[in-house]
């Protein structure tokens, strides 16, 4: 009879989950034991970067992805990395080794006390066998619900002594067979309703959320909107890019405060909002959820956002499916085709660099097909106005807007799509929670480039005070921190520029050297 060992590596293989992100401790050891040839064990230095790696690669491969971290102490340090990948819908199994069963009730060094409540409410499920033999169908189950809408990461504590308990062999057939599905496809009649809704609509908008992109329906969100001549918004605090920001329907991303939001609106009769929550504010600014005389209608496939949100209808389905549907069944709109948005005029070029001169280098040098990392969020906003991209997976930002995805993401992102240039852009501030994502790039060869923009300050809060009417708060100065030096620290290439023509020089450079790089750029305070 094969051993819990060996039977959930058998499933992992058939899962296609080969690549595990880790940092490992006692309790761990037995799994990792005679470790497989066909498997890969990628190191993280903290359990914050293991989870923004694991994040990155499970958001760009699709796929749900094994991460194990140590006890207590592990799950408790990958805590703020595991609020962007529930908030981003990363499909991670997070797995924890707990004490030997004898020593849990002793509670001995190591023991996860409260195993399954620490990583509360961060994941959807989380589990600690009650015998050794029930270790397989645990992580079995736990696979299924991290890959089920609303996708999100699960956990499960596995006491080290478990894996080389056997297993029946029949069990284990029926764990290999199992297949779960959830389609939610829209009925025809359903499809039909709602597209002549969008056909009979004076003049309707479309709001299209990140999981038009995270589910592949980039394209016919496109379709679409040009078949309907519908203008589009990219919903607030979105974390990837679900249309393409240089097309003629393009209008930008939406504000974070309803009054703003509800303006921005102003003029259409039917909202028509797709994978993304109605809405996601940030800032607190009262107002009216949508203008006088419009109605909304959300594509979800989450039952908790369907259900939260305070105004409009929700249909719960898989919106990829039903973009698909629905951009077959509008018809051609006799609408006037939407204005292109103009460009903007190109940044001064005076020192420090503004960060729009700095965006305005980086849309005229890279390569079509660049994927952006942003970790810069003061300047999101400018960086949305003035870096055109058009293809699928082009875009990632921390879900929960918890610092510390964006270096460790891009790690993830690069292993997973090597084909594709990828390109982090951090905020100096930001940086520091997850620099230890730079030694891991080195240690495995992750040709990623870090541009670090230098303005020696959490500047988002200065902002965000401005919002609140704050004033000046202690703790926003970051002064004389050399990220270069850094980077030289962890085995990763780096240098400093100042203008436009050096950067322009350092980023070719970079890109063509197949390794990691840093740039970093003095920039000065939006």
């Amino acid at each position: 009879m094969p051993t819990v060992r060996e039977a959930v590596y058998e499933l992992l293989r058939g899962w296609r989950m080969t690549t595990i992100f880790g940092n490992p401790g006692s309790n761990e050891l037995p799994f990792l034991s005679d470790f497989p040839s066909d498997f890969r064990y990628v190191l993280g230095l903290h359990e914050g970067v293991v989870v923004g790696m694991a994040d990155g690669y499970a958001q760009a491969t699709g796929r749900t992805v094994l991460v194990n971290l140590h006890s207590a102490a592990g799950v408790g340090n990958a805590m703020g990395a595991l609020v962007n990948a529930r908030f981003g819908r990363s499909p991670l199994v997070v797995t924890a080794g707990q004490q030997a069963r004898p020593m849990i009730t002793l509670e001995a060094l190591l023991t996860n006390v409260h195993a399954t409540r620490l990583p509360e409410p961060l994941v959807k499920w989380s589990y600690e066998p009650p015998r050794a033999e029930d270790v397989p169908a645990a992580i079995s189950r736990a696979v299924h619900t991290a890959s089920l809408p609303p996708r999100g990461p699960v956990f499960v504590s596995v006491p080290l002594d478990d894996w080389s308990t056997d297993v029946d062999r029949e069990q284990l057939e029926l764990l290999r067979e199992r297949r779960v599905d959830a389609p939610g496809v829209l009925e025809e009649g359903a499809v039909r309703r709602l597209a002549r809704r969008i056909d009979r609509a004076e003049n309707p908008v479309f709001v299209v959320g990140s999981e038009v992109d995270t589910g592949g329906a980039f394209q016919d969100a496109v379709r679409l909107a040009e078949k309907s001549r519908m203008p589009v918004w990219v919903a607030p605090s979105g974390y990837r890019c679900p249309f393409p920001t240089d097309h003629p329907c393009f209008r930008g991303v939406l504000p974070i405060g309803m009054k703003s939001l509800a303006e921005c609106l102003r003029g259409h009769d039917l909202v028509l909002v797709a994978g993304a929550p109605v809405f996601r504010y940030h800032a607190y600014e009262p107002g009216r959820y949508l203008p006088p005389g419009a109605s909304l209608i959300a594509l979800t496939q989450d039952p908790e956002e369907a259900a939260r949100a305070p105004f409009g209808e929700a249909l719960l389905v898989d919106v990829p499916s039903a973009l698909r549907q629905l951009a077959g069944a509008v018809s051609h709109s006799g609408r006037p085709e939407p204005e292109p948005l103009p460009r903007p005029a190109p940044a001064p070029q005076s020192l420090p660099l503004s960060p729009g001169a700095v965006y305005d280098v980086l849309d005229d040098v890279l390569p079509e097909g660049t994927i952006f990392v942003n970790e810069s969020t003061v300047d999101k906003e400018i960086f949305w106005e003035r870096v055109r991209m058009r293809q699928p997976g082009s875009y990632y930002f921390a879900a929960a807007g918890g610092l510390g995805f964006g270096m460790p993401a891009a790690v993830g992102v690069k292993m997973a799509l090597p084909e594709r240039p990828v390109v982090a852009v951090i905020g100096d501030g930001s940086a520091q929670y997850s620099i230890q994502a730079l030694w891991s790039a080195a240690n495995y060869g992750v040709p990623v480039t870090f541009v670090i923009l230098r303005n020696e300050s959490y500047a988002v809060l200065e902002w965000f005070g401005g919002v609140l009417g704050t004033g000046d708060v202690p703790g926003t100065e970051l002064p004389g921190i050399d990220t270069t030096k850094l980077a030289g620290g962890y085995g990763v290439a780096a240098r400093r520029v100042e203008t436009t023509k050096e950067l322009a020089a350092a980023l070719k450079d970079a890109l063509s050297s197949g390794a990691p790089d840093l740039i970093e750029v003095p920039v000065g305070r939006p």
